[in-house]
């Protein structure tokens, strides 16, 4: 008995937080669902907060769903384009960027993607919207091939699955759990929700993603949702990461004016 008391009166070991390797920085930013403007004072409000930190091998990681429902996904790939060639950034790709790429060949994908909110995504580059009401799917498919660029669409490609950096795994929905990363579907990257959601085991890493939308960043024991509902919501979320230290930055609409703050996370 006194063995088992003395057992328990141990200090019990403390788990190290999950860390960035030294000398790098992380910017993962949530789902901007063709919030320009806040993803433009977002983008800000991260370069500001960079130049007052020490210096560091700086990334910034866009974790997926930058298009459809609001009102200028084409401004944001503008921006993010834009951010690609100064800085050095990193994208997912999430399961609006998915059926938006399989829209422009498959009528019944376009379909789906246009009761997703990919309607506003079309729309918001040079497209009559009176003769896009009036287009047959065929006609509206066509239209996509003239005004969206190439370039648009070739940095649509670059997006990737998966992104690991120190004890983080950066990832649009989620994992299913238990299952290698080599053996992860591109559909549970994408779309996942449940079990990944409510599963508490160990993943081998720190989860980051958005697609689930919540009030404020979830900050689980084995998951960090950075999905704060810009497009419903009026809130865009970034995710600071420097050696253990983690930190929230968030640009907030309210009556119409675009505030942005820092807190620990």
């Amino acid at each position: 008995m006194f063995k088992t008391l003395r057992k328990l009166a141990r200090p019990q070991p403390v788990q190290p937080l999950p860390a960035i390797p030294a000398g790098q920085r992380i910017y993962a930013v949530g789902d901007v669902h063709g919030r320009s403007d806040l993803f433009d004072a977002l983008i800000a409000a991260i370069e500001a907060d960079d130049a007052e930190r020490a210096a560091a091998q700086t990334t910034i990681i866009l974790l997926g769903d930058l298009i459809d429902r609001g009102p200028d996904s084409a401004g944001v790939i503008a921006a993010a384009r834009g951010l690609a060639a100064r800085r050095k950034l990193r994208a997912l790709c999430g399961n609006h960027e998915e059926m938006f790429l399989q829209s422009f060949e498959d009528i019944e994908v376009l379909r789906a993607f246009l009761r997703y909110g990919g309607r506003e995504t079309i729309l918001s580059y040079p497209i009559d919207t009176i003769a896009w009401n009036a287009a047959t799917m065929s006609e509206a498919q066509a239209m996509m091939h003239w005004a969206i660029p190439e370039d648009d669409l070739e940095f649509f490609c670059t997006f990737e699955d998966m992104i690991v950096v120190g004890d983080y795994l950066f990832v649009h929905a989620g994992i299913a759990p238990g299952v290698p990363l080599a053996e992860q579907s591109t559909s549970d990257l994408r779309w996942i929700r449940e079990p990944f959601l409510s599963h508490e085991g160990d993943h081998g890493y720190m989860v980051v993603h958005g697609h689930t939308i919540s009030d404020r960043p979830e900050v689980r024991s084995n998951r960090i949702g950075i999905d704060t509902g810009a497009y419903l919501h009026g809130r865009l979320t970034a995710l600071g990461l420097d050696g253990e230290e983690r930190w929230q930055l968030t640009a907030s609409e309210k009556a119409g004016r675009i505030a942005c703050k820092r807190q620990a996370l």
